[in-house]
């Protein structure tokens, strides 16, 4: 669980930092400022939960299944959340991700968060260490 855990992480930091290089030098000018903060906003609350997920390995090794619980929320918010407001933000020059679809599946992908720290919450509570 460990290492499935690092290697998520690992994954999602450096596609943060290249998605956050690419809205930052290849984004600008294309899509409108306010498609740029929400490109930003999409890299930023990756990064929060790459960070969380970091975390998460430390406690993986206590076998606790709101561990895996948070690992499993955190990810899917990352694809839900940022992935639909990659998708959102670049609609305009790719016609590719419907905003009528991919609107109502960005607040999913925040409730996966919310799920994702308060299985971190009960993970801590009942950790005997």
């Amino acid at each position: 669980m460990n290492k499935r855990i690092i290697l998520t992480a690992s994954f999602f930091g450096l596609t943060a930092v290249v998605l956050g290089a690419f809205g930052a030098h290849g984004l600008e000018g294309k899509i409108s400022e306010d498609h740029l903060e929400t490109w930003e906003t999409a890299v930023d609350y990756q990064f929060y939960h790459t960070v969380a997920l970091l975390f998460l390995a430390t406690f993986s090794r206590a076998k606790n299944s709101y561990i895996r619980f948070s690992f499993v929320t955190f990810t899917l918010g990352i694809l839900l959340f940022s992935g639909s407001l990659y998708l959102l933000s670049t609609y305009s020059i790719t016609d590719f991700g419907a905003p009528t679809i991919l609107g109502p599946v960005t607040p999913v992908g925040g409730l996966c968060f919310i799920l994702g720290w308060t299985g971190l919450f009960i993970a801590t509570i009942k950790n005997k260490g």
